[in-house]
C-alpha cells in the first residue's frame, strides 16, 4: 500500500472515530441516569471491550502502570466524567466546543514538560481562543448552565493534561500500546462512579442498550479506531480530522431532541473550531524566532 492510500485509510479510520465520539452528546441527553451513573457503566463496558480486542490481539491490555501512565489515566478520567456531566447541565454544543479549548491549554503544558518555547503563533491561538470562550458565558446564564459551562471548561484542561502525557508516554516508552492508559482510565472512572451506580435504580432494558452502546462503540471501537489511524497519520491530520467530532455532535442532538446551542454559544464553538484548525495546519511550517515574554 503506498503512502497516500495509506493516509486516505487512516484519515477513514479517525474520521469513523470521531462520528461514534460525536454521538456521546445525543445518548447522554437521552438517558435520565445521572452522570456519574452514565459514567460508571460506560467505562466499564469500554474497558472490557477495548481489552478484550487487545487479549485477541495477542497484547497485554493491562501493563504494568508506571507514574506517568497513572497521571495519563486519570487526566483521561476525568476528560470522561466532567463531559458527561457537562453535557448534563449545558448544552450538548457548550461542553463539546468547551473541551475542545484544550490546545490552548495545551500550549503552555507543553512548554512546560518539553521546554520548547511559546512562540506568537501560540499567543495568537491561545487569545482568539480564550475570547471565544467568553462568548459561552454572554447572555442568560442559569446556575445549571453556569456549572455546566464550568464542567465543560475543566474537561478541556483534563484533556490537554491528558494528550501532553500520553506524548510523554509515546516519546518514553515507544513500545508500549497507549490503549493501556485509556483501559486504566476507563477502570478508575467505573471504580468511582460504582456507588452511584449501584445507588440509583435499575436501568431499563433500552437504557441499559443505550449503555452497552456507549461502552462498546462509542469509546471503546473508537479508540482502537483511531488509534490504528494514527498509525497512517500525522498528529496535525488527526487533529483536523478529528474536529468532526465538534461538528456532529450537536446536529445529532437538535435532530434528535431539537436542542439548539444559543447563536453566541455557536458563534464562539466555530472560532474555536478555526482556530484549531488553523493552528494544527500551522505546525508543519517552520517555525520563527519565539516570542519574547
Amino acid at each position: 500500500m503506498d503512502g497516500s492510500r495509506e493516509r486516505m485509510r487512516g484519515a477513514a479510520l479517525v474520521a469513523l472515530a470521531a462520528t461514534l465520539w460525536s454521538s456521546s452528546g445525543l445518548f447522554i441527553k437521552v438517558l435520565s441516569l445521572g452522570a456519574l451513573q452514565i459514567s460508571c457503566a460506560r467505562s466499564l463496558v469500554a474497558a472490557l471491550t477495548m481489552a478484550w480486542v487487545v487479549k485477541r490481539r495477542g497484547g497485554r491490555p493491562f501493563p504494568r502502570p508506571d507514574g506517568l501512565s497513572l497521571l495519563c489515566a486519570g487526566a483521561y478520567a476525568g476528560v470522561l466524567v466532567f463531559f458527561v456531566a457537562a453535557t448534563k447541565l449545558t448544552t450538548a454544543a457548550n461542553a463539546i466546543f468547551l473541551q475542545f479549548s484544550a490546545p490552548i491549554y495545551l500550549v503552555f503544558l507543553e512548554s512546560r514538560l518539553s521546554g520548547r518555547p511559546v512562540v506568537r503563533r501560540d499567543l495568537a491561538a491561545v487569545l482568539i481562543s480564550l475570547g471565544a470562550m467568553g462568548l459561552f458565558f454572554v447572555g442568560r446564564l442559569g446556575t445549571g448552565t453556569l456549572a455546566g459551562n464550568l464542567l465543560g471548561v475543566l474537561s478541556g484542561l483534563s484533556l490537554a493534561l491528558f494528550s501532553a502525557t500520553l506524548k510523554l508516554q509515546r516519546e518514553r516508552r515507544p513500545e508500549a500500546d497507549p490503549i493501556g492508559a485509556i483501559i486504566l482510565g476507563n477502570l478508575i472512572v467505573a471504580v468511582l462512579g460504582a456507588p452511584a451506580l449501584l445507588a440509583g435504580p435499575v436501568p431499563t432494558l433500552p437504557q441499559a442498550g443505550i449503555l452497552l452502546y456507549l461502552g462498546v462503540f462509542q469509546i471503546g471501537i473508537a479508540y482502537l479506531l483511531f488509534n490504528a489511524g494514527m498509525k497512517h497519520l500525522s498528529a496535525t491530520g488527526a487533529v483536523v480530522i478529528g474536529t468532526l467530532e465538534a461538528v456532529l455532535n450537536p446536529v445529532w442532538v437538535f435532530l434528535g431532541i431539537g436542542e439548539r446551542p444559543s447563536a453566541w454559544a455557536l458563534a464562539g464553538g466555530l472560532i474555536i473550531l478555526g482556530t484549531l484548525v488553523w493552528y494544527s495546519t500551522g505546525q508543519a511550517l517552520p517555525r520563527r524566532e519565539p516570542a519574547r515574554l
